[in-house]
Order: C-alpha cells, then sequence, then structure tokens
C-alpha cells in the first residue's frame, strides 16, 4: 500500500509541475521554446511534450536509462538527472456485470426473467512516474541522423517540399498573384488554398503549412468534429501559426521571423480549459501534418530512385567458348561496371540463370537475340560473359586499353602485353629496355613453372 501511494505522490508531483507550466508557457518565448519541442517530439502526448520543454527544452531525443543500452549502444552518463515524465500503466479489474446479448446488445434474461450476469475484465487507464534521459546526458555509439538540420531560407528539396505539401492538404492548393500584402488565404467557400507567388522558399512553403492547418482544422466540411463550439478568429490564427511554425522547425525551414508576443494577449482571453484543447490541436495537426509530410518526401525520393535506376542501362553477352549458345540481353537499372561487379560476385547456382540472378539483384532484363534468332554486333556492347570460364569483361575498358596499344610510343619504351585469366592489360615500360624486360619476364615464367610443379608433387 506504501508503494502506491508513494507512486500517486510522484504522478501528483508532475501533474502539479504541468499545471504551472501551463501558467508560465503563455509567455513569447517560452511558448516558441514549447513549440521548437514539440517539433522535436511530434509524437509524445501534450503533457509529456510540455513536461520535456519545462525540464530541457533543448532535449532532441529521449528514452530510458535501459532502452538508451538496449537499442542505442549508448550509456547514461554518471550524476545525470533524469527527465520525469508520465507513462501509461493500466491494470485490469474484475466486476459482475449483465450478461448482453452480443448481437441485440439487450440484457439477457434466465428462466425466472431476471438479468443474469458475468465477469468481465476491465482495464483502468493510470500513469506512473518515469525518468527519460536526453542523447547529450548519454555517451556511446552515433547517431548520426541527429545532426542539427540548419535553418535555411532557401530550402533544400524545395520542389519535393511542395509536391508534399500539396498532396497531404485536404483541398486543392494554387500559386497565384494575390492582391494587397496577403500571403496566402485558405476559402471554405471555393474548397481551395491560394498562395502569393514570387516569394523565398521559406516563406512560400510557411504560408502553406499555414493555410493547410487551416483548411484542417477551420472547415467544417473537413473537420468532422461538428459538437466543437467555434473558434474565434485570434484562436484560429494562433493555431495556424503555431503548427506552421512547428512543421517549419521539424524539417529544418527558417523559423526565425516567427513571433509570438501576441500569445499572452490572447491566452488571457481563453479559460485553462480551452488553452489546453488548442494546445492539443495544435500538437496533433502538427504530428499529423509532420508524418503525412515525411511520407511523402519518402516516396518522392523511391520514385527518383527508382527513375535513376531505370535510366542506367547495358548491353550484356552471355556466351559460350565458341559462340555456339549466346543471348544478348538488354540490362536495366545496372550501368557495365556495376554489371561487371555483380557478375563477379556470382556462386556456381547464380551461374545456372545468369539473367535471374541480374533480376534478384534489383535489375530488370529483356533477351534482344540468342543463338536461334539472329546475329548481333560487337561493337554495340556493354560487357561479356562467357559461361565456360565465367570470365567477365567490360568491352568499354577492353577497348581503351586496345587504344593504349596502339598509341605513339617513345623509341626507347617497351610495350608489355599481360594476359590473365580475366582478360589482360597493355603496361608501357619506360625504364628498361627490350632486353631487360625479356630477362625479368624469362625469371617470372620459371618461377610461375617451379611453382606448378611444387604444386603438382
Amino acid at each position: 500500500m506504501a508503494d502506491i501511494k508513494t507512486e500517486k505522490q510522484k504522478v501528483k508531483e508532475i501533474t502539479d509541475k504541468l499545471e504551472e507550466g501551463l501558467k508560465e508557457l503563455f509567455e513569447s518565448e517560452k511558448y516558441k521554446s514549447y513549440l521548437s519541442t514539440m517539433s522535436k517530439f511530434h509524437n509524445y502526448s501534450f503533457n509529456n511534450t510540455l513536461l520535456i520543454a519545462l525540464q530541457r527544452p533543448d532535449a532532441t531525443l529521449v528514452a530510458g536509462y535501459q532502452a538508451w543500452q538496449r537499442n542505442f549502444n549508448r550509456h547514461v552518463n554518471k550524476g545525470e538527472r533524469g527527465i520525469r515524465i508520465l507513462a501509461p500503466a493500466p491494470y485490469k479489474i474484475k466486476e459482475e456485470r449483465d450478461k448482453l446479448d452480443p448481437v441485440t446488445g439487450e440484457v439477457v434474461l434466465d428462466k425466472d426473467g431476471m438479468p443474469q450476469t458475468e465477469e468481465v475484465e476491465i482495464k483502468i487507464p493510470a500513469f506512473r512516474a518515469v525518468s527519460v534521459f536526453d542523447v547529450a546526458q548519454t555517451d556511446g555509439e552515433p547517431i548520426p541522423e541527429l545532426e542539427a538540420k540548419e535553418l535555411l531560407s532557401t530550402v533544400e528539396g524545395y520542389e519535393d517540399f511542395i509536391k508534399a505539401i500539396t498532396f497531404v492538404a485536404p483541398v486543392p492548393v494554387s500559386f497565384e498573384d494575390i492582391p494587397g500584402d496577403s500571403k496566402g488565404f485558405f476559402r471554405p467557400t471555393e474548397k481551395r488554398i491560394a498562395v502569393q507567388e514570387g516569394m523565398s522558399e521559406s516563406q512560400t512553403l510557411k504560408t502553406m503549412v499555414h493555410e493547410t492547418a487551416h483548411s484542417m482544422l477551420h472547415d467544417k466540411e473537413v473537420n468532422k468534429d461538428i459538437l466543437a463550439p467555434a473558434k474565434d478568429r485570434n484562436t484560429k490564427e494562433v493555431e495556424a501559426e503555431s503548427i506552421a511554425y512547428t512543421v517549419c522547425q521539424h524539417f529544418g525551414i527558417d523559423t526565425s521571423e516567427y513571433s509570438f508576443g501576441y500569445i499572452a494577449g490572447w491566452s488571457s482571453g481563453h479559460d485553462m480549459r480551452e488553452l489546453k484543447s488548442s494546445l492539443d490541436t495544435i500538437r496533433r495537426t502538427a504530428s499529423e501534418l509532420i508524418t503525412g509530410i515525411e511520407g511523402q518526401l519518402r516516396e518522392l525520393q523511391r520514385d527518383r530512385e527508382l527513375m535513376q535506376g531505370q535510366e542506367k542501362e547495358s548491353l550484356l553477352l552471355i556466351q559460350n567458348s565458341d559462340l555456339s549458345e549466346y543471348s544478348l540481353v538488354n540490362v536495366r537499372g545496372m550501368d557495365a561496371a556495376e554489371v561487371v561487379e555483380t557478375l563477379s560476385a556470382m556462386n556456381d547456382n547464380d551461374r545456372r540463370n545468369v539473367a535471374a540472378y541480374l533480376e534478384s539483384r534489383g535489375a530488370w532484363t529483356t533477351e534482344i537475340a540468342n543463338q536461334d534468332t539472329k546475329e548481333f554486333g560487337e561493337h554495340h556492347l556493354d560487357v561479356r560473359y562467357n559461361t565456360d570460364t565465367n570470365e567477365v569483361i567490360d568491352i568499354k575498358v577492353e577497348m581503351e586499353l586496345n587504344e593504349r596499344a596502339k598509341e605513339p610510343i617513345s623509341a626507347d619504351d617497351v610495350i608489355l602485353k599481360i594476359t590473365h585469366s580475366h582478360g589482360f592489360e597493355v603496361e608501357r615500360i619506360t625504364n628498361k629496355t627490350p632486353e631487360e624486360v625479356q630477362e625479368i619476364m624469362a625469371v617470372l615464367t620459371k618461377l610461375e613453372d617451379k611453382n606448378t610443379q611444387n604444386i603438382r608433387d
């Protein structure tokens, strides 16, 4: 019983801290700091986001003591003080309840007309206090994806952001010359968003997110919560601007122009229940936008990689030594060097079907000709693979070597052609006479013959 009381006291201490922090939150810089924290922890509840912002506003990634060791190969530094948050700790109880018919939902009666009862298990929501630690409080293996995003007015991947935001917006988005000073608008009656053309990249994206937030929250046909009370204009602007700041901060888009000096005046006109409701709305909508935009950015990147892969193309000749059997194959998704590298890594099982092996490595193959169809021109080839010797030859490299052999040379130079299992190499020797090169090669040949004899013996 003492343990339960202690746990309840711990939770009460945290909830008291939340209430106190909420009262102080609506000061311009504190509110901005809270939104910055939320941009990094958008999947956390409102309460835990606020608790992290109050205790360690510069946190970037938090985890429990054991989780750092188990999931990241990092350890919490000695003497570090944890960030106290609330973790779900539901428990189950059993109760006697009236038995209900699963089809009609009505109470089931016994033969005497009395309600039948049954024991059911009920989950009771509860929370417990836990400690988490920021990555800055730990040491161990690096986490490269945590590199800080530099806030830029020009945005890397700007066109992708435009496409992603346009996709997640619930209404069409257009760019046009808007009269006056307006940067953009959402018109519920027309079901569309307009953004001023010609603005900086960062301002364009901020405006798109701002107006998208309006379209998600403040259009009764899009926002299905028709029972929610109507919000005043200032509340709508605070919510949309807060969401835009959070989303842009998350993606490293310049947010230096944002100011929330008006936040104190706005909050003073609302009770705590209304403020909590708006803050939770901001958190949920920002998280939904961040998740949606990230998903679209990944999709666009995958499509781009696929297109780039398809643009690569090479022509492969799979042949036996006397060309009595051959297959001329168009390989898409790999250039010649990649085909050579892939084929060189084959094992005996892979060699049974070379085209299938290439496809298992991400290529697309189409047979153009074989020994039963038509002739081929070798000058079109990129790679040749000999099924008898398993020799893989990059035609371009081979041609370059042949060209090197034809280059004018000094009278004192010696050209040496070295043949091996993978083809041949042409070397120019400039510091030896032909006689000296012949002597060296003779010695090498004797050494090779001797080694071969030793192996046979």
